[in-house]
């Protein structure tokens, strides 16, 4: 959380150590530069659920985030108001082609890979039809939008998902590659081109200090 960037109010951040909503707005934050203040919201202990909580967000997600009087939840919305506003460290290429690749890769891990793994889904799936049918469940959408990743992105990788520059869609792909393997212990030998963004990913200064574990809210036990 280093800063090269002054502003009035320090930007504020309600975050989970865990959520890859999170983790990508986190990335954002550091690749432009700010030293924000880090809000932890408990998922597990129904913090997004509290009156106070729901004021910011009322749909009860993290993150969001508080820029002076504004407040703005949401990961897309977050990263794209940060883009527009501060725009050192741009976060989309000037080709439009590239940035068109963006948004989907983007897209599809925001609309067809995470919302179905995330933990009010899980827990209605194991109340539902039983805790053993959580993870098949999990395997199967993470495999399909992961397929459709590696089709995507093979003719316009390079040391990142677009290029050689880290993207909007890296932000995205990063949290989910991540989360895959180490919360639902996601074999990545069929996904060859994300596994070793994978590697690159974790090469990278603002996604490292961006990690779950090197949060304020990550459990010390």
């Amino acid at each position: 959380m280093t800063s090269s960037v002054e502003s009035a109010k320090k930007l504020e951040l309600y975050s989970y150590h865990r959520s890859s909503c999170s983790f990508r707005v986190r990335i954002a934050l550091n690749l432009k530069g700010f030293d924000y203040e880090y809000k932890p919201v408990n998922l597990l202990k129904g913090e997004q659920k509290s009156p106070e909580f729901l004021k910011l967000n009322p749909i009860g997600y993290v993150p969001a985030l508080v820029d002076g009087d504004l407040v703005i939840a949401d990961s897309f919305a977050i990263i794209m108001y940060l883009e527009d506003k501060y725009p050192q460290h741009p976060l989309l290429p000037p080709d439009l082609e590239k940035r068109a690749i963006n948004y989907q890769a983007a897209n599809i891990v925001s609309a067809s890979i995470q919302p179905l793994q995330n933990l009010d889904v899980l827990n209605y799936i194991e109340e539902k039809v039983g805790p053993e049918a959580k993870m098949p469940w999990v395997q199967k959408h993470i495999g399909k939008g992961f397929a459709a990743l590696e089709k995507l992105l093979k003719n316009h990788a390079g040391k990142y998902a677009t290029g050689d520059e880290v993207f909007l869609a890296d932000l995205f792909l990063a949290p989910q590659i991540h989360g895959a393997i180490k919360r639902f212990n996601f074999d990545m030998t069929p996904y060859p081109l994300l596994a070793r963004l994978h590697e690159a990913y974790m090469q990278v200064p603002a996604i490292q200090d961006a990690l779950p574990e090197n949060q304020p809210d990550y459990p010390s036990t």
